[in-house]
Order: structure tokens, then sequence, then C-alpha cells
């Protein structure tokens, strides 16, 4: 879907406690193989290398460890979404509120354990880039705190990060995000506001 271009995006998976596969730095995702990935331990230090010593963890890792620990996420994902980028860039501010959305359903509430209502207003946080990875920790932490609702972080100019209890159910949740900010910046252009109840 064009989420994780070049060498961008990652993810990891728990597999049972103790051991999370983590993907690769600086490699096609569509090229991923098995012995690609390196296996971590709760607290993200690799316990299982790939054979090939060229390979990097993903520097997105100490990222999804947050996601694992704090929420007990199963699986985490970082893509590059276009709509994404741009709805970050179109909705200035620390949060994007949306409401009255069909796929919104589609998006779990991390604190209820329940899937978001149509008639529900989804928060998604925002924070600000910052040119390396590591440097997001503290801010993705903070947004985790605040935001104990959210599945989902948005990095302005960026991407977004997703967690969920599983593979399958972080990629619903990146699809139904990606249709969403799409649909609320073409509202947006419109002069809609996605965030307001329909009359």
């Amino acid at each position: 879907m064009g989420w994780m271009t070049g060498t961008g995006g990652a993810m990891s998976i728990r597999e049972c406690p103790g051991r999370i596969y983590v993907t690769p730095s600086g490699l096609q995702k569509e090229r991923l193989k098995p012995e690609h990935l390196f296996v971590c331990d709760d607290d993200g230090k690799v316990i299982e290398s790939p054979n090939d010593r060229d390979l990097k963890i993903s520097s997105c890792s100490g990222l999804f460890m947050l996601a694992h620990k704090q929420r007990g996420a199963g699986a985490a994902m970082h893509t590059h979404s276009k709509a994404a980028f741009i709805a970050s860039v179109v909705f200035p501010g620390k949060e994007i509120k949306l409401t009255h959305m069909q796929s919104i359903r589609g998006i779990k509430n991390d604190l209820t354990g329940k899937n978001h209502g149509y008639e529900d207003e989804l928060i998604i946080p925002v924070i600000e880039n910052r040119p390396a990875e590591a440097l997001l920790l503290e801010p993705l932490e903070q947004a985790m705190k605040d935001y104990p609702e959210a599945s989902c972080v948005l990095v302005r100019r960026h991407g977004i990060y997703v967690w969920a209890e599983s593979w399958q159910r972080a990629k619903v949740m990146c699809e139904c995000l990606d249709y969403l900010f799409e649909m609320a910046v073409q509202m947006k252009l419109h002069g809609v506001d996605a965030s307001a109840k329909p009359l």
C-alpha cells in the first residue's frame, strides 16, 4: 500500500513473553525473510541476530518496546503512510479529532479494550518529528500517558505508530487509519469539519 517505501517503516511481533521479533533497518520490507529478523527480550535486548552481520536492528525498536511494555501489545507497526503525513500537516496541533466516520469502528480503544463506535470521538495524538527515531522515545511515551485510549500516535511530517494485540489487528487498524486520514483531509478541503457531529 506504499506505506514502507524505500527501506522505511518497521514492525515488531511478540511471539511469547521474552521473545519479540523486530525487523531490520535498511532492508526493503518486501524482501524481508525470517532469517533477517532480530529477536529481543522484553527489555529490548537483542538475544538473537541475523547471520548477515551487515543488518542492524530497526531504529524503531525502542519505540516498539514502549507499546509492548506499556500497552501489552502483541504487535507494533510504523508506516510512512502518505495519508498520515498529509493529515499531520493539514491538521496543526497536538491531536486530530474525528467522529461519525464508519472506519472509526475499526480502531481499538486501548483503555476499554473495545473498538470505538461510529458516534464516538476518536482522538489521535500528534507528536513532532525529530532528526532520529531514538529522540521520539520521550514524546511517544508522554503521548501514551496523556492519551490512554489511543492505540496509535501520529508523528508530524513522518508517519504513524500503531499497536495492537496481534499483527493482524495492527494491520487492520493501519488500513482504517489510512482511510480516515485521507477522508479527513478531503473533508477539510471541502469545508467540512471531520471532528463535528453532522447535522
